[in-house]
């Protein structure tokens, strides 16, 4: 793929309906209408400034689709495929860019199951990922244990034993049953549960950490198949039949039984290991655990000359939440669960400001994390919103939206800076993010994001637009009216020194 190709005509048509307020597409036979800019109430002239200024780098691009950019890519994919793990995106994605830009060090801070950091390092590239999520964190590095080591014949050998257990007479100590928090209760059916603690006991004995590691992850990855629960967006649906108190239920059907899911993902891992060391067994890539909040600042000025990375989206999704059986599984207590959401990047209106832990990690060292607080305090468009909001925060879903979003863009504006002391001249920084809208306010996140980056040191090359935009949500909807919201992939490239 040639991100190039046909891009100087897509970028003047793109430019001249950008400006006019609309982007009108012809895409594939389909006639797509993109909404670029439709402010509803409140001055608006900070935004129209940041059109005017960033329309000449948008354009369509029809590689990038909601297949790529989003997890749905990887659904078939040897190692990906094991765990519905939708804070990511495809590695085709990562496999066209590496392939179009040829770097030798590559980062992703936000690296979810570690799909940059493994491809990258499959193809023999120094490769590091950070991510806070401990989900994500397992499922990466078991792939990265089956692509580097681990035998087919033993994680079957070790897979078939926790089955004989699973399914034998025998009952687990009560030191192995599920440690439920609150939002996990009730969650499985009572023979699931008492399968789910024998299956704890077992790993629990396992010697080889990479095998118990492997197991480990088998289990976690089938718990919202054998429970009461789905994921949907930043929450848990609840099937009728769990018990709890509802106003709305779900039926999912049959429930399967937990020997029968892990038996299932047993074979899937088994089939996938031969194609795992095939692909991605050329190297390791550095699975970094913690915050790039915290882990950025750590690395070595001009180390990596490209970054691939998509942050979580200023959209209120709480992944503590979304994955409470898992982080439930791995330890977490309803304490723990609430010390991780606050250390997520902030999006969600739970999160309170960072900015007195962030002076505190940053020490007496706080050059940078000073520039990225002038460069948010003057990005005047985002005030722009800010104060409309502030103006009508009476009337939003939850008034603690406003100290997200200041939250989130102070952060990402830290981040950015990071990045542009990180980055090698000319190398590039590729991110996958989404706008967002509140009380009918559309935010620019692309067009933020890409001032803070060009005020880091980069030049933003391209805003590419999918193809397909995003719809608001119902209840804005309704009284705001529908309004597709941008999905883009951003290009900033490091300026030579």
């Amino acid at each position: 793929m040639n991100f190039k190709e046909n891009e100087s005509a897509q970028k003047l048509r793109c430019r001249e309906q950008v400006c006019a307020g609309n982007v009108a597409i012809s895409a594939m036979g389909d006639e797509i209408v993109k909404r670029v800019f439709s402010p509803n109430e409140g001055p608006t002239r900070q935004r129209q400034r940041l059109v005017s200024r960033f329309s000449s780098k948008v354009s369509i691009n029809p590689a990038f689709t909601r297949r790529t950019v989003s997890y749905q890519g990887n659904k078939a994919v040897p190692g990906f495929r094991w765990m519905k793990y939708k804070e990511g995106f495809s590695q085709e994605l990562v496999s066209r860019l590496l392939d179009d830009s040829r770097p030798t060090a590559v980062l992703d801070p936000f690296a979810g199951l570690g799909t940059t950091p493994i491809v990258a390092a499959g193809r023999g590239k120094q490769a590091m990922g950070i991510e806070l999520m401990p989900v994500g964190v397992l499922l990466g590095s078991g792939i990265v244990c089956a692509a580097n080591g681990a035998s087919c014949q033993a994680v079957e050998r070790a897979g078939q034993a926790l089955l004989d257990h699973v399914t034998s007479s025998r009952r687990a100590a009560d030191q192995f049953a599920f440690p439920h928090v609150r939002i996990t209760e009730r969650a499985f059916p009572e023979s699931t549960e008492q399968a789910i603690a024998k299956a704890r006991q077992f790993v629990a004995d396992v010697k080889p950490p990479a095998i118990r590691s492997l197991l480990n992850l088998a289990c976690l990855s089938v718990l919202e198949d054998v429970s009461y629960t789905r994921k949907d967006g930043q929450y848990l649906r609840w099937d009728f039949r769990s018990g709890r108190p509802l106003r709305a239920k779900i039926d999912k059907g049959r429930i399967v039984p937990f020997h029968e899911a892990f038996q299932a993902r047993l074979a899937e891992m088994v089939e996938d290991i031969d194609a795992l060391k095939s692909l991605y067994g050329n190297g390791r890539p550095d699975l970094v655990a913690g915050s790039c909040l915290e882990r950025l600042r750590e690395i070595p000025d001009r180390t990596f000359d490209m970054v691939i990375t998509s942050p979580p989206y200023a959209n209120r999704y709480d992944y503590t939440r979304t994955y409470a059986l898992e982080l439930a599984w791995l330890g977490f207590d309803n304490h723990a669960l609430a010390r991780l959401r606050q250390a997520l990047l902030s999006s969600t209106v739970e999160n309170k400001t960072k900015r007195d832990w962030l002076a505190r990690v940053y020490g007496r060292e706080q050059d940078l994390l000073a520039h990225a607080q002038r460069v948010y305090a003057k990005q005047q468009a985002l005030h722009e919103v800010l104060g409309i909001l502030r103006s009508h925060a009476s009337e939003l879903s939850n008034k603690q939206i406003i100290r997200m979003l200041e939250g989130y863009f102070l952060e990402m504006s830290l981040i950015i800076a990071e990045l542009g002391r990180i980055v090698r001249p000319s190398g590039s920084v590729i991110m996958v993010n989404d706008n967002v809208r509140y009380h009918g306010e559309e935010i620019p996140v692309d067009f933020i994001l890409s001032d803070f980056a060009e005020q880091a040191g980069f030049i933003c090359t391209d805003i590419w637009l999918l193809p397909t935009g995003k719809g608001n949500s119902s209840q804005q909807m309704a009284k705001f009216g529908r309004h597709e919201l941008r999905k883009c992939v951003y290009r900033w490239v490091r300026k030579n020194e």
